[in-house]
């Protein structure tokens, strides 16, 4: 076998299995860094979610993702704006967001989710929040990233990204994710809380180990298999030898 290793085709295909297993090596490194931060994640939501809603001025000297907020005010019906490419369950759909003024300021709320029911091109009526006052309770959400500008082209009353201060002036950094209205929003289905599992990064990183573990074993089967045949050879050609 040592006298293989020393073959230039060889040491060509040892080296490339090691730089196949330390790309896998990194690569299930990275996964399971990712589960970790997956897990970090999920803790910090369900921190987060069960602590008692603040109000939404408390919200604004500190807006952390995913804090209970409940406050109180009315809809600006005139304001409500559907949110693009927004799937939910398989289907696609679109978030319906209203401005909700209260004695603490305005702020944007996503309501909660319709599905699309005609061509992507046309126009879709966004239906009506609740009239009069009304109590919301929901999640702070930041704002979303988008590039500059919004697209042209978009039918009336959309939009590609949920970002407050492109909606209107003097409104919060954040918006709220609603998961509950007094009265009721029945017209919409509530945005479910997110499913942040790390189940599938860890699977990824064990698949990475396995695939290190069959080039190795891959290695070492073809050089015993070649070094036997050398080893056969060699004795045949002494056998035939007058």
């Amino acid at each position: 076998m040592r006298s293989l290793l020393k073959t230039r085709r060889w040491i060509a295909f040892t080296l490339l299995v090691v730089i196949a297993i330390t790309a896998f090596g990194f690569l299930s490194r990275w996964q399971w860094s990712r589960a970790e931060e997956e897990r970090t994640a999920r803790q910090a939501w369900a921190q987060e979610a069960e602590a008692p809603p603040i109000s939404l001025a408390d919200a604004v000297s500190d807006p952390r993702e995913w804090t209970p907020v409940r406050v109180s005010g009315q809809f600006d019906a005139d304001s409500t704006v559907l949110v693009r490419q927004r799937p939910l369950d398989g289907r696609n759909g679109f978030w319906v967001v209203s401005a909700l003024d209260t004695a603490e300021g305005r702020v944007w709320v996503s309501r909660g989710w319709i599905p699309v029911t005609g061509a992507a091109t046309g126009s879709v009526a966004a239906p009506a929040p609740p009239a009069g006052d009304v109590t919301v309770e929901g999640r702070v959400r930041l704002a979303e990233s988008a590039a500059e500008p919004e697209p042209g082209d978009l039918p009336p009353g959309q939009v590609s990204s949920l970002v407050p201060a492109r909606l209107g002036a003097d409104v919060t950094p954040f918006y709220l994710e609603a998961t509950a209205s007094e009265p009721t929003d029945p017209e919409v289905m509530r945005i479910p809380a997110p499913a942040i599992d790390e189940t599938q990064n860890i699977s990824y990183a064990v698949q990475w180990m396995v695939f290190a573990a069959i080039a190795i074993t891959g290695w070492w089967f073809f050089l015993r298999r070649e070094a036997r045949e050398d080893a056969a050879a060699s004795d045949v050609a002494m056998t035939e030898r007058p």
